[in-house]
């Protein structure tokens, strides 16, 4: 079983993912990205794709034609675990 996150945990989201934000109404991590055209937006997504299959943690995501957003939420803990925060991390690494 996925643990979701503790109080303690939560607190230190907004270090260490400055770029993320908590999402309206859900227990979610969420984080829009806007590139030059379609291409380089779904080029983005395919390379979270594939950081999400080695992770087994999938997001549920969205693109129109040159933005892309990204929220993160663990279904089996029903809310922020650390996996969420472990994607997040990669997303950003590789984020432009």
């Amino acid at each position: 079983m996925v643990e979701r996150l503790s109080e303690t945990q939560r607190g230190a989201l907004a270090e260490l993912l400055p770029h993320w934000r908590m999402a309206e109404g859900r227990d979610a991590l969420v984080r829009s990205f806007r590139f030059a055209d379609f291409s380089a937006a779904w080029g983005f997504m395919c390379r979270v794709a594939l950081l999400a299959e080695k992770q087994d943690h999938h997001p549920e995501w969205s693109n129109v034609w040159n933005r892309v957003e990204i929220l993160l939420s663990t279904h089996d803990a029903g809310g922020l675990s650390r996996r969420d925060v472990a994607l997040a991390q990669a997303i950003d690494a590789i984020a432009p």
